[in-house]
Formats: structure tokens, C-alpha cells, sequence
């Protein structure tokens, strides 16, 4: 795709971004027996804090997706099928379970803290295995797989000394919700996230040279080594924090970047921020449907799954995955 033509395709997804979140604050004045003091409130202090969680999560995602396809030469590389988001779940439900409520609630800083440690030591697991496992993809997969099953294991004893409470917050991290942050939240995830972001979107010219192997990276004077580490460290901050705000989500950092580099090519300077700008589409969709259902508001993990898994099987069939 020639520079004038991803220009005008990245300015129409921003557009598409801005429609969905414009769409979504003003589902509010769709409800009925309201008055409009009731439904200011909701808007600023329920569907604003929304829109901009599905908008940084789905960015966060997908941008982390692409970016650790790249790095790890793996286009089955997803910040959930390989662990990372696993990692920063098991963290969370052990700051739950261990620590009590009051802590939780005062020491707002240990939530995001442990699920960015849990990421970035996920995340340094998987590359020791991918620069051991140089070329055999179908075994950094599987162990990213290993260290998903054994953090749900984990996750499965806590649930046995969990209360009612407890299993309840434990529930939200396996499932996913939007509905879960606030504005002090935000207030210092949304720039993380945010800044996590376009650090990796500002290695796109650098990724393509990663993309073409690392004889070609240091042909032109790139440390991949170096630039490879600083690029995973962003992605674990920003998964580490949307899971932090938003539980573990499924499928989204996977099937946005595959179906972006299909439709636009794969030079990552494009790949990039098309692919934050589609997955924070996606999630305001999620989130604008979950919010106009009547009576209750669906897991977010629940609806990508049932979206992703049927689409993942497709392009499988396809050899779309090679």
C-alpha cells in the first residue's frame, strides 16, 4: 500500500474510532424515564470511563499482538495464547486472594504493579524460549500455551480458599469486563497505555527490519537484540496494564494484526497504529452492544471468543498461518 493510500486508510479508522466512541457516550440519552441530572451522571461518570477503557484496551491489545509477531517471528504470537496476559491475570488474583480487601482498595498502585510484573516476567520467559527455539515456532507457541495452563491451574487452587467475594473478583480477571474502571484509574492507565503504545508504534520502521532477519537489522546499524528487548518490555507494560483495568480478553491481539496485514500489507509503520486503531473499534463495538442489551452486560472474553475462535478456524483452513 503506497504512502498517500495508508494515510487516508489510517484517517478513516481514526474517524471510525471517533464514530464508535461518540456512538457509545451518547447511548445514554437512548435510555428512557430518565432525567437529564441521571443521565449526565451516567455519562460522565460510567459511559465516559468506558469509552476510553474499551479505546486504550483494544489498542493495547492489538498493537502488542503485532508488534510480538514481528519480534517473535511467530504470526501465532497473541499477548493471550502466549501467556502474557495469563501472567498478569495470576498476579492480580494473588494480590486479591493474599492481601486483604482494605490494602487492596488503599494501595491502589498494587494491582497495576503486580500485573505488570506478571506480564514482564511472562514476557521474559517467552523470549528466553524464543532466542533458545530459534525457528521452531510450533514450540515458543506451545510453550506460551504451558505457561497459560499452568497459571490457570494455579488460578483453579485459589478459587478453593477464595470467598464469595473474592471468587466474584476472580471471575472478572478470567472473564474480562470493561465496566470495571474508574476515573482515578484511568487517570494513570490511560497515559501508560497510551504512551506504551506509541513507543511501539514509533519502532515500525525498525520492526521491518526485524521482520526481514537480523542480518538485514544490523546491516543497518540495528541492535536487534537491544531493540527487541525494548519493544517487549512496552508491550508487557501495556498488556500489564489493560489487564490490570480490563481482565484477560481473548483472541483480539491475534486476529486484528493478521487480518490488518492481509488487508494492508506488512509495512509495520501502517500495521501499527491500523491495528491500535481497529482494535479500539472493536472493543467500543463490544462495549456499545453489551450496552444496549436490556438486562445484563456480557463478558467481554466471552463475545471475542465466540467472534475470534470461528475466524481463527477459518484462516487455519485457509493457510493463513504459515
Amino acid at each position: 500500500m503506497s504512502a498517500p493510500a495508508s494515510k487516508w486508510t489510517l484517517g478513516a479508522l481514526g474517524i471510525v474510532l471517533l464514530l464508535c466512541f461518540s456512538a457509545l457516550l451518547a447511548s445514554v440519552w437512548w435510555q428512557a424515564d430518565t432525567t437529564a441530572e441521571t443521565r449526565w451522571y451516567i455519562l460522565v461518570n460510567l459511559q465516559l470511563p468506558l469509552a476510553i477503557t474499551a479505546t486504550v484496551v483494544g489498542a493495547a491489545l492489538c498493537v502488542s499482538g503485532a508488534a510480538l509477531q514481528v519480534v517473535l517471528r511467530n504470526p501465532l504470537a497473541d499477548p493471550g495464547i502466549i501467556g502474557i496476559a495469563s501472567g498478569a491475570s495470576l498476579m492480580a488474583a494473588l494480590v486479591l486472594i493474599l492481601m486483604p480487601e482494605w490494602m487492596v482498595s488503599t494501595l491502589h498502585y498494587s494491582m497495576p504493579l503486580a500485573c505488570f510484573a506478571g506480564a514482564l516476567l511472562s514476557t521474559a520467559v517467552i523470549y528466553r524460549l524464543s532466542t533458545r527455539l530459534r525457528g521452531l515456532n510450533t514450540a515458543v507457541i506451545l510453550a506460551g500455551i504451558a505457561i497459560t495452563t499452568l497459571t490457570s491451574a494455579v488460578m483453579g487452587w485459589l478459587y478453593l480458599f477464595a470467598d464469595a467475594q473474592s471468587m466474584r473478583n476472580l471471575t472478572f480477571w478470567v472473564m474480562g469486563s470493561l465496566h470495571q474502571a474508574d476515573g482515578w484509574i484511568l487517570l494513570w492507565s490511560a497515559p501508560l497505555i497510551a504512551g506504551s503504545c506509541l513507543l511501539i508504534i514509533s519502532k515500525g520502521k525498525t520492526l521491518n527490519y526485524l521482520y526481514n532477519g537480523e542480518l538485514t537489522a544490523r546491516s543497518a546499524g540495528i541492535d536487534p537484540t537491544h531493540e527487541s528487548k525494548v519493544v517487549l518490555i512496552a508491550c508487557a507494560l501495556a498488556v500489564g496494564a489493560a489487564v490490570a483495568i480490563a481482565g484477560s480478553i481473548a483472541f483480539l491481539g491475534l486476529l486484528v494484526p493478521h487480518y490488518v496485514r492481509l488487508l494492508m500489507g506488512f509495512d509495520n509503520r501502517v500495521v501499527l497504529p491500523a491495528s491500535a486503531l481497529c482494535g479500539g473499534v472493536m472493543l467500543l463495538l463490544v462495549a456499545l452492544f453489551s450496552d444496549l442489551l436490556p438486562y445484563a452486560s456480557l463478558p467481554v472474553s466471552m463475545v471475542t471468543a465466540s467472534l475470534g475462535g470461528p475466524l481463527l478456524l477459518y484462516a487455519l483452513l485457509k493457510g493463513q498461518f504459515k
